[in-house]
């Protein structure tokens, strides 16, 4: 039993907003709480179709809670749930969040979500309110029948906290128990009250406790009761009183229960069959596939960036690209830098062009780097890995984002949108970026045309071997960013194995759930040559060989291996040409003295 002191106030309430569906009522309800409110968002597929159908459903439930959380005592999660059947992990989530109460819409938010009353109210994952009706804004009296035990308890806080003119705790007992006020389960109630002089006690003796409530209803704005204190036999009854109640009260009702500890729940079998690995990507798909415009609010994600006190550096890797490169920087620096300062830092990481790409970026002002220069007792390796992971050494962002020098159609949007999963949801460590990919051909755009080695090497390699990555759209993509902790503690190969390496490392050291996808919209960029895809084919296949070798603890490559035979023709004929592509990989950065010195300081 509660004593007087231990009537804390509800500090914390979670409300599920369904897609299309109940959370209105239930947030209006939570929002007469001096109480932080979590809203969650939920999107229910059908059985008949796939979980990645939900993503655009996903997307629009997070621009509308964005829209809620505007009030400051109201945030939202940033995973939204996308899911056959949600009751499960919405109660795994209560588990881990533990809030004060769960508010949901009486008959609708279980119907939503696939869900009995029996199975919310036998074991409730917390303290639980079911609201029926609109709760006016500032309610006036309230009533609340009491008999003792934790249900009774929770009634009272619920009542409390809902700041009314006037709290009555009426005490019903039939004719034939005990004088009020000596009844076993009213005793220790009955003392917390007595120290509670802005709660009106009432005691009263009927043999018909429902209909005596209902009468009183009509004076009251909201009726606060608990549920049976009894098993729940019915799929659809929270007990005589309280059922009748909720259908006949002229004025808004809450019924509550309170929580107790629930047993281990089944989750996904991550490594069980196709269908399981089916269900774990397309679910991924739905809650971690973000859109550039869902973060264009850039004023917004700098108050995410204050909050959590983080620092976000632009490494740009570069060869050659001086027809590009001055407009890259140009944009970055005026819109993200100077107008919004969403960036703290923009530096170029050459590598050893030999046009004028170091001079323009020098004379637009940035810090420009050639890596082969870098950790020179190391020796230095040719490859846009090289850079990516020597661009460690001279940042000092705790969010490291990456784009391509070569973006013809470079918009602020390729920064912005990769680096809004990682502000809005602490447990991404790593956002790739996706886009549409026009080919040119002579004078034409010839739409999608792009993404060759993407789909005929890379995510075939991906769905063979790590399916759990088969969801991610453009694994190769240049346009990606991650946590400086993460990216400081994976191996980086220093070619073009670098994309697909980070990709596969960051899924085995933290999980699917660490890596988040985001539409860039469109990109336009300086094509590769037939035989320049080849290569870049050959190094992809060589990361995934190396990685399996990780996993099955077996050589599967020889130094043999590293070398390609690209077929040429002349005015002689066909001959062969062989070309070394070796695919090799840089230890993680926080092992490397050189860095671990220039962190102290």
């Amino acid at each position: 039993m509660l004593r007087h002191s231990e009537f804390t106030p509800i500090h914390s309430i979670i409300v599920p907003f369904i897609h299309e569906g109940p959370g209105l009522h239930a947030l209006d309800a939570a929002r007469q709480f001096d109480a932080e409110i979590t809203l969650v968002g939920v999107v229910i597929v059908p059985h008949e179709q796939s979980l990645s159908t939900g993503a655009s459903a996903a997307r629009a439930l997070r621009r509308l809670l964005r829209v809620f959380s505007r009030d400051k005592r109201t945030t939202s999660k940033s995973q939204v749930i996308v899911s056959h059947e949600p009751w499960n992990e919405l109660a795994k989530l209560l588990q881990n969040e533990k809030p004060d109460l769960l508010c949901l819409e009486y008959e609708t938010h279980p119907k939503a979500l696939h869900v009995t009353m029996s199975e919310i109210l036998a074991r409730p994952p917390c303290d639980v309110a079911l609201v029926r009706g609109k709760i006016s804004s500032k309610p006036k009296q309230v009533l609340v029948p009491v008999r003792g035990g934790p249900h009774a308890e929770l009634a009272l806080r619920v009542g409390l906290g809902l700041h009314a003119q006037g709290v009555t705790a009426l005490h019903i007992r039939r004719s034939n128990d005990p004088e009020a006020g000596t009844d076993a389960p009213f005793k220790g109630l009955e003392r917390v009250l007595k120290q509670m002089p802005e709660v009106q006690k009432q005691f009263e003796v009927t043999d018909d406790s429902a209909q005596f409530i209902l009468e009183h209803a009509k004076q009251k704005d909201v009726i606060i009761l608990g549920t049976t204190i009894q098993p729940v036999t019915s799929s659809i009854s929270l007990g005589p009183v309280a059922d009748r109640i909720l259908r006949e009260a002229p004025c808004a009702v809450i019924a509550v229960k309170s929580g107790r500890p629930m047993p281990q729940q089944a989750v996904y079998d991550e490594s069980a069959g196709v269908e399981a690995i089916s269900i774990l990507v397309d679910k991924w798909f739905a809650e971690n596939t973000f859109h550039a415009d869902e973060f264009n609010q850039l004023r917004e994600l700098i108050e995410l960036k204050k909050k959590q006190g983080l620092s976000i550096s632009l490494a740009l890797p570069a060869l050659n690209e001086e027809q590009t490169v001055g407009k890259v920087i140009k944009m970055m620096k005026k819109e993200l830098l100077k107008r919004i300062p969403l960036l703290d830092e923009i530096v170029l990481i050459d590598s050893n062009s030999t046009d004028r790409t170091r001079e323009i970026a020098k004379k637009e002002g940035v810090p420009v780097y050639i890596h082969q220069q870098l950790l020179e007792r190391l020796g230095a390796r040719r490859g846009k890995g090289e850079a990516l992971w020597k661009s460690l050494l001279v940042t000092k962002g705790d969010i490291i984002v990456w784009i391509d020098t070569d973006i013809v159609n470079i918009h602020p949007r390729f920064v912005y949108g990769i680096i809004g999963p990682l502000l809005i949801n602490p447990q991404v460590q790593f956002v790739k970026g996706f886009y549409r990919r026009p080919l040119r051909v002579g004078q034409k755009m010839q739409a999608g045309g792009g993404g060759r080695v993407t789909e005929l090497t890379a995510r075939p390699l991906l769905n063979l071997f790590y399916p759990e990555l088969s969801g991610v759209v453009q694994p190769l993509s240049g346009e990606y960013a991650g946590r400086r902790e993460a990216l400081e503690s994976a191996p980086f190969y220093s070619g073009y194995g670098v994309e697909t390496g980070l990709l596969i490392d960051i899924y085995e050291r933290y999980g699917l759930n660490a890596i988040a996808q985001v539409d860039l919209l469109e990109r336009i960029h300086h094509n590769q040559s037939l035989e320049a895809l080849s290569k870049m084919s050959f190094a992809i296949i060589q990361t995934v060989m190396r990685k399996l070798e990780n996993r099955i603890g077996r050589v599967m490559l020889e130094d043999v291996n590293r070398s390609m035979k690209l077929i040429r023709y002349n005015n002689k004929g066909y001959f062969l040409d062989v070309e070394q592509i070796a695919e090799l990989e840089r230890p993680p950065m926080i092992e490397v003295q050189e860095y671990l010195e220039r962190k102290k300081t």
